[in-house]
């Protein structure tokens, strides 16, 4: 028996179509989801939303025909495996993988890192179980969508994503006058504030923390134009997220 052969006597070249055609489905669901959560600046966007769903995928797809060559013709018994359940170790690889993949995920300030690459860890371990499995079309195709989702995403990126973001500190002396120039300035730059701070000292000071987003990011020139037009600024910085 030929490679081919043998491939083809698992599953057909029609269900191999139809499942490239679920896991394409799965994609374009999770992007539209992704997309809407994007534009409203969150840290799970397009790309960590595709993956997940896409990954959803082919454990759903391996949960029901991965262990088709196991079965008897009558589909009520499973050849070697002694009455076991042969999906159990694959069972434990979803969940088990996810306490993997949390471990990458880190919170700095007011931004959360790593969340899809923790998506990315857990749907390399869907194609490990697709191939592992058996299911050599499925692993092969999943790896290299998995592959385009990334490189895509990187290079044509789209709602939040496609924002700089900085963060910006500063320490003013008359906070209630300079809340009204913070605001007015970031309308004129076109900036979004996703996240704030304001924190009022004993000493009279007040502290202003924002994390804005903006088509492109804030330059050294534009904040230091800002804070030498306003003398109640004692200190300030600015900090690109990303």
């Amino acid at each position: 028996m030929t490679l081919m052969e043998y491939v083809r006597s698992q599953l057909s070249d029609v269900q191999n179509l139809e499942f490239c055609i679920r896991l394409l489905v799965a994609c374009a669901c999770g992007a539209l989801i992704g997309l809407e959560r994007s534009k409203r600046f969150k840290e799970a966007g397009i790309r960590t939303h595709t993956i997940v769903c896409f990954a959803a995928a082919v454990f759903m797809l391996v949960s029901k025909y991965g262990f088709a060559d196991l079965a008897s013709s009558g589909g009520d018994a499973f050849y070697g495996t002694r009455e076991a359940d042969p999906a159990r170790i694959a069972a434990q690889v979803v969940t088990g993988v996810s306490f993997l993949g949390a471990g990458v995920i880190f919170r700095t300030g007011g931004t959360t890192k790593g969340l899809t690459t923790a998506a990315s860890v857990w749907a390399t371990s869907a194609i490990g179980l697709a191939v592992g499995a058996g299911m050599w079309v499925i692993g092969l195709v999943s790896a290299v969508l998995l592959t385009l989702i990334q490189l895509m995403m990187h290079h044509f990126v789209v709602g939040s994503d496609a924002y700089a973001k900085n963060r910006l500190h500063f320490t003013v002396e008359n906070g209630h006058e300079f809340n009204r120039s913070l605001m007015a300035q970031i309308g004129d730059w076109k900036a979004t504030v996703t996240e704030s701070t304001v924190t009022r000292r004993n000493d009279g000071t007040t502290d202003y923390d924002l994390t804005v987003c903006r088509r492109k990011a804030i330059s050294y020139a534009e904040m230091k134009g800002f804070v030498e037009s306003h003398e109640e600024v004692i200190s300030s910085s600015n900090n690109l997220l990303r």
